[in-house]
């Protein structure tokens, strides 16, 4: 008999253009750092439980940067993790860095994306990434910078060169995604987006039709967690956290969608990963649907 781990009950995904394939229920790395993203975290040896666990149950895709922390999240995968298993897909995200005092700044130079594309190599210890995504735009203090056009010939070029396998974009505009699909192949978009914040309706409609990963961050709300009675309501009804029913949501949302979310706890990566098996019926989604409107 097959087992059926339950990351997998929502089922996978292939990055077009490529031979990666991931369950769509993946863990973001981001809160393995300290409080807001910055330091060491508070509890070490829980996080790499966390990171073990989250294998265990079947995650087979982890989204992390080298500006977590910075340098925290990836330090700890690789002692965790490596050598890696065969069937894991690490992808990381470049284009900002983090200042003495914790705050966000973005960097878009090619000799600095370069950089970043080295660090995170050495500190993840891989000789090449298989998907790299470019952040631009602007949320939580990062500033507005719509030139995406020469960062992507810079990422192009590391694609080339074989430190990069595939590029994704983040933070990103319908008009980017244009400009930069005229310059690379883009298998993934990565934008904040969840059962509130829904700007990109339309963007993920047309992601799905070309095939394209859609992986939304902030998934629970971030830093600044939404509240929804309804969300309490249905969450109420069908016995599960406001936690799990956003995730399912979004996971019913659009095939496309591969949901990210992160925690420093394993009681929290268990309920996350328990949303790949939650089916929301037609009225539930009906309600929840109603709430960003």
């Amino acid at each position: 008999m097959t087992s059926v781990s339950p990351a997998s009950a929502a089922g996978r995904f292939t990055f077009p253009g490529t031979d990666i394939s991931v369950n769509r229920m993946g863990f973001g790395a981001m809160q393995l750092a300290g409080p807001h993203v910055f330091g060491e975290p508070k509890d070490p040896d829980e996080c790499r439980a966390v990171l073990r666990e989250a294998l265990a149950l079947g995650i087979d895709h982890i989204d992390t940067s080298d500006f977590y922390g910075p340098y925290v999240t990836n330090r700890l995968i690789a002692e965790t993790l490596h050598p890696y298993p065969d069937n894991l897909t690490l992808v990381t995200k470049i284009g900002a860095w983090r200042d003495d005092e914790g705050g966000w700044n973005l960097n878009h130079e090619p000799d600095f994306l370069r950089r970043s594309v080295e660090d995170n190599l050495e500190r993840l210890k891989l000789d090449r990434i298989a998907i790299v995504n470019l952040r631009m735009g602007s949320v939580n203090g990062f500033s507005e910078d719509g030139e995406i056009a020469e960062p992507m010939k810079a990422m192009r070029q590391m694609q080339e060169e074989g430190m990069i396998a595939h590029i994704g974009i983040s933070t990103v505009t319908a008009p980017q995604v244009k400009i930069a699909q005229d310059i690379a192949p883009i298998v993934c978009v990565q934008n904040h987006y969840n059962l509130i914040h829904r700007d990109d309706d339309a963007m993920i409609d047309s992601l799905a039709e070309q095939g394209i990963a859609y992986v939304p961050y902030f998934p629970l709300g971030g830093f600044l967690p939404y509240q929804a009675d309804i969300l309490d309501q249905v969450a109420s009804e069908l016995d599960a956290s406001i936690q799990k029913v956003s995730l399912a949501w979004l996971l019913q949302r659009s095939p496309n969608i591969l949901v990210i979310p992160g925690t420093s706890s394993r009681a929290h990566l268990r309920d996350n990963i328990a949303a790949a098996e939650l089916t929301l019926g037609e009225e539930h989604l009906k309600r929840l649907d109603a709430i960003a409107a």
